[in-house]
């Protein structure tokens, strides 16, 4: 049997549960279903007595072996049940069905000896159990696996079809004798027993019907480092391909643009950090490789300057550069720095910005600029991808925000020229190191780790409802002092209608709080027309509003340096990455600054832990590493963009750091002897990396 072969050809299932896999679960082919692994396991081998029931078992799975000796229809219409009473030599448990009792009722037969499975519930201390899973003790006996049982993940709409738990171990089982046989190794045998792996279809065997805890270990084990050795290996061979190709554009001139405004025009003193991360950069320009340059920074550490100092460079060697942001502040935001660092040099008035809403007149101007050469440096939202942007001769794409954009958007801009630009993309999210080198592999990273000198770390609280009368006076003391603030409410796209309420619901609180004409009050979030949102920071920018209540919108691209405190309400509605950028709003003037962290008095653990996380610590790389830990690799950072989501099945970002830097080190010294992987017992490994290949195999220049 072919793993590629259309699921509803398995004996099972048919058209309308193959549609409902395909929908649900993304199970298209045989080979999808046997890589849908449990995600957990029940022990067959324990079977409780009834008397052994204790209140300590409820809602845990539980397996019994009994005889039914009575069944009966109690209740009338809706609230009509199935109750059925199962004995075994210590007593007796009542088994009730509330749906399809028809065809449970069918299959029930008196005086039959069956095993159950299922969770007891306990009502004046008698125990009972509802929908249990039931089979004949001769069916059951008959599997011959009688060790751990894999429960795997479904749907309601699979469950109703006969798909729950249950059925997919069976179609599992179904396919198992079929494909066995066909199993083919993917490493290479050497290895295999060098790593002392277990082959692939003992690992696959295991890993739906173990044999025991520790072969369902080495199983775990294996399938995990063949699927990050599969991502590591199509990661390094794309950066391994890139850096052997001399197609990059050479900058070796470091020319009056860059010179002047280093000696003259740079706002404060580059930190070791900057300065580190420029000759890095520098380094890139004149080797005759593509750039391709990750570069982390917390928010305001100084990452615009750096990039604005490697597109001088680049405008001293004749080329263009372009700098992409994901929303129209930020990029207004961009330009408005880079236009205020460059008053008085040479490049002044050669920086232009191009957004949605530009008006169609200034759209032509700039334009016509930019095709001429005139302008030196582009900044914008998507809009630079569009087709009628044209360059003059573009030699650097600046991406900020990278995660916030599709990967065929990216594309676009590496063919604004006849060979692909060089590229550095900046993050302010701290990115885990599991995660960078899995997303971000393929390029080289550059971290500045380092504040410019002056910043306060920023003094987070976490105060809950109770406290509100505390925090409007301390709000009134710093706007006293001349301070502004920022109050945040979250906004989550499944209940936008909802957040909307809340935010105004808030607006008018603060309002009533802080009235005019003594106070004054902005409002932005995504919605507003963007005129709006341009007007209600400027007001805000140039102090003409005390207090800001926005969305999270202002997570990136709002610079106010006055702005000394932020107040996010519902705090534990945000992931940690996302407190830390907002938490980055503030601080960004020589005054001290505060985050306020506004929650419900009922929080869960993991609520608690990532509340109690930020107010420790304002380390972005220790706050990351635990949002990975506390929500997962689908999760953090919003990194899973179409394209590019990494689909693991087995392995874990969070908790399988070791096994991934194992594979990196294994795949990068295969490369090494064998980049093309064209030797015989490397055959599978093509394949392999082929099953893994990343989404950024269109982007960062590698387009064919």
């Amino acid at each position: 049997m072919r793993a590629d072969m259309d699921i509803k050809f398995l004996a099972g299932v048919g058209e309308r549960r193959a549609s409902l896999l395909s929908t649900e679960l993304g199970i298209r082919s045989v080979g999808d279903l046997l890589h849908h692994y449990p995600h957990r396991y029940i022990d067959r081998t324990k079977v409780y007595r009834i008397a052994e029931l204790r209140e300590e078992n409820a809602l845990s799975m539980v397996q019994l072996r009994g005889r039914i000796v009575g069944k009966a229809y109690l209740g009338e219409g809706r609230k009509q049940r199935l109750v059925a009473t199962m004995v075994d030599s210590t007593g007796e448990i009542e088994l009730v069905w509330f749906q399809r009792t028809n065809w449970v009722e069918k299959q029930l037969e008196v005086g039959r000896e069956y095993i159950l499975l299922g969770k007891p519930s306990f009502f004046g201390g008698k125990a009972n159990i509802v929908h249990p899973e039931l089979e004949t003790v001769e069916k059951f006996l008959s599997r011959g696996n009688l060790g751990m049982q894999g429960v795997y993940g479904t749907t309601e709409k699979l469950t109703a079809v006969g798909l729950g738990s249950k059925g997919l171990y069976t179609l599992q089982c179904t396919l198992w004798e079929q494909i066995k046989e066909s199993i083919v190794e993917t490493l290479p045998e050497e290895l295999v027993h060098s790593l002392d792996l277990m082959s692939r279809r003992e690992a696959l065997q295991n890993i739906h019907f173990p044999s025991s805890p520790r072969a369902l270990q080495a199983a775990t084990y294996r399938l995990k480092f063949e699927e990050l050795f599969g991502v590591q290996l199509g990661i390094l061979s794309l950066k391994a391909g890139r850096t052997t190709m001399q197609n990059g554009f050479f900058f070796p001139r470091v020319g009056e643009l860059f010179s002047d405004f280093y000696n003259n025009h740079i706002p404060f003193p580059l930190t070791g950090a900057q300065k580190r991360v420029v000759k890095e950069i520098r380094a890139d320009f004149t080797s005759g490789h593509q750039m391709n340059r990750l570069l982390q920074g917390d928010v305001g550490s100084g990452k615009t300057l750096v990039a604005l100092m490697s597109m001088l460079l680049a405008a001293d060697n004749g080329y263009q550069s372009c700098m992409m942001a994901p929303t129209e502040i930020l990029a207004r935001q961009h330009f408005a720095s880079i236009t205020k660092m460059l008053r008085g040099t040479a490049a002044e008035g050669r920086v232009a910005v191009l957004t949605g809403s530009t008006k169609v007149k200034e759209r032509r101007q700039i334009l016509e600029r930019t095709e001429s050469g005139e302008v030196l440096i582009l900044i914008g939202t998507h809009a630079l991808i569009e087709d009628r942007v044209k360059f003059g001769n573009l030699g650097l794409v600046v991406i900020d925000e990278q995660h916030r954009f599709g990967v065929e958007q990216r594309a676009k801009l590496w063919t604004k020229n006849s060979q692909p630009p060089h590229i550095l993309v900046m993050t302010a999210t701290p990115i885990p190191r599991t995660l960078a080198m899995t997303l971000y592999g393929d390029l080289d990273v550059s971290v500045i780790d380092e504040m410019p000198v002056g910043r306060k770390p920023i003094k987070t609280y976490h105060l809950k409802e109770a406290l509100r009368l505390r925090l409007h006076g301390f709000m009134r003391e710093q706007i006293a002092l001349g301070r502004q603030v920022y109050v945040v409410y979250p906004l989550i796209k499944e209940s936008e209608a909802l957040d909307y309420q809340n935010l105004y619901d808030g607006f008018d609180n603060i309002i009533k709080a802080f009235p005019t004409p003594d106070y004054t009050v902005g409002v932005l979030h995504g919605k507003m027309h963007p005129d709006d949102k341009a007007l209600a920071m400027k007001l805000f920018a140039e102090g003409n509003h005390n207090i800001l209540v926005a969305t999270s919108v202002i997570e990136v691209g709002v610079d106010v340096p006055n702005a000394s405190v932020i107040v996010i309400e519902s705090a534990e509605r945000f992931g940690l990455s996302q407190l830390h950028q907002l938490r980055g709003r503030v601080g960004r003037g020589a005054e001290q600054s505060y985050c306020i962290l506004m929650s419900g008095d009922n929080l869960s653990r993991d609520a608690e832990a990532r509340l109690a996380a930020m107010v420790e610590t304002t380390d972005g790389f220790k706050l990351s590493e635990l949002d990975l830990k506390l929500r997962g690799a689908g999760d953090v950072n919003g990194t899973r963009q179409s394209g590019e989501a990494i689909d693991l099945r087995i392995a874990s970002l969070s908790t399988d750091g070791q096994i991934l830097e194992q594979a990196r080190m294994v795949a990068s010294s295969i490369l090494e002897g064998d980049p093309q992987l064209t030797k015989p017992e490397h055959r599978g490994l093509a394949a392999l990396r082929e099953r893994y290949k990343p989404a950024a195999a269109i982007d960062y220049g590698m387009i064919s």
